[in-house]
């Protein structure tokens, strides 16, 4: 399906509301902006948020927090 929107003067234009609910875009979020050779592609960002437990198949919560102290002494 194809949205027709209007740019503003500052560049701004609104993402169509089904677009927001669909892709979970609301006030605040971030998107990511990219040139392709078929024009402009606005697409969400990750959050920090959005990977959490994103290890979970690869370590307990208990072997993460080693890992990173032990990386953070050799910060040292």
């Amino acid at each position: 399906m194809e949205y027709e929107v209007t740019v503003t003067r500052k560049g701004q234009t609104t993402i169509p509301a089904e677009l927001r609910r669909k892709y979970n875009i609301s006030e605040g979020s971030r998107l990511t902006v990219v040139d392709t050779d078929q024009g402009i592609l606005m697409k969400p960002s990750l959050r920090t948020s959005d990977l959490a437990g994103s290890g979970s198949k690869y370590a307990t919560p208990e072997e993460m927090k080693k890992l990173l102290d032990r990386i953070r002494e050799e910060d040292i």
